[in-house]
């Protein structure tokens, strides 16, 4: 795990954008509730997958918090605090960041089923 702290400069957050892990269409929902899993299913192929997140480290400054996703957008818990607002950092690829509790996160693919 990197060192806590982490200081990005400004940020700017967008919504979690995913490539199916099958055949890296971007028409990719999530199917579920927070309440049950996180399971997002791809509009082409249809395999079916969970996102997770690992930390990464903690975000020290400030940043304004985009507007919630639609409900079918892709998401994942926070491994911190497991809350499902995990954004993107537009200018750090392959980073993410929880606007709930600052934890600076990395995404996974996880329970990966071909149709």
């Amino acid at each position: 795990m990197a060192a806590l702290g982490h200081s990005l400069g400004s940020m700017t957050l967008k919504p979690i954008s995913v490539a199916c892990p099958q055949c890296s269409s971007t028409e990719v929902y999530y199917s579920c509730n927070p309440s049950c899993c996180y399971n997002h299913v791809c509009n082409k192929c249809y395999t079916t997958f969970e996102l997770e997140t690992a930390r990464a480290g903690e975000v020290t400054e400030d940043f304004a918090v985009p507007p919630d996703p639609e409900s079918g957008a892709p998401t994942a818990p926070c491994a911190r605090c497991q809350e499902p607002r995990v954004f993107a950092i537009e200018a750090q690829e392959s980073r993410y960041v929880c606007a709930a509790c600052k934890a600076l996160l990395t995404l996974e693919f996880t329970e990966i089923a071909p149709a």
